[in-house]
């Protein structure tokens, strides 16, 4: 008899940080300084896109990795380094094409630039996480995965973006869904106009979980 799959719960933090669990185990990434201050506390694996405050907080990640000593960390390198020697053999850096295993999840990496915020403002690293071969978080750019994607984490409103480009870029990607992170700058009144334009023109199921709701994936 074929043992059915395991369900996926995937729960909304604020900001960027989302928390994915499944058979006893959890995922959190990018809990920054705009998620709530225990986002990453007794999770097994955190994971993180870049080094910006909004995404990558130390003292997150530091209560996440003492809360539990069996956890561990894989990011790029200007955040490893800030954590490595404090948490020997914990911390793990990664790069555009590397996969890994954590908390009993495929990860796969892609991408290797932040966003243009402005030609004025040097660009950064970043990298975006294909979790599963299903759920894709691209941290602060519009790197398309190349392969099919179930759930894309869509970053909605940034200051190196605009609406067009967040269309396109659900377009362009092509998942069953997008749900909204990267909107603790997003106002509540300006909420329906993206979740109406979003909706209409992307071409893929949209919605969005307000901080600490869940769902199945």
């Amino acid at each position: 008899m074929n043992t059915p799959p395991s369900t996926l719960t995937l729960t909304k933090k604020s900001h960027s940080c989302i928390r994915l669990e499944r058979d006893g185990q959890s995922l959190v990434i990018d809990p920054g300084g705009f998620s709530e201050e225990d986002a990453a506390v007794g999770t097994d694996a955190i994971l993180v896109t870049h080094e910006h405050p909004d995404h990558f907080d130390e003292a997150r990640l530091r209560a996440g990795l003492e809360s539990n000593p069996a956890a561990q960390v894989w990011t790029l390198r200007s955040v490893a380094e800030k954590l490595s020697a404090a948490f020997p053999g914990r911390i793990h850096t990664v790069g555009h094409g590397d996969t890994f295993s954590a908390a009993g999840f495929d990860v796969q990496v892609h991408g290797e630039l932040h966003a243009v915020i402005h030609p004025d403002i040097p660009r950064i690293t970043n990298i975006g996480f294909l979790v599963d071969g299903s759920v894709f978080h691209p941290g602060d750019a519009l790197t398309v995965p190349g392969r099919p994607v179930d759930t894309l984490l869509l970053p909605v409103m940034a200051p190196w973006n605009k609406i067009s480009e967040v269309i396109d870029y659900v377009r362009e990607v092509g998942p069953r869904r997008a749900i909204d992170i990267h909107d603790a700058l997003l106002t509540d009144l300006a909420r329906p106009i993206y979740d109406r334009q979003i909706g209409a023109l992307g071409g893929a199921d949209h919605g969005r979980l307000a901080p600490g709701d869940a769902t199945r994936l």
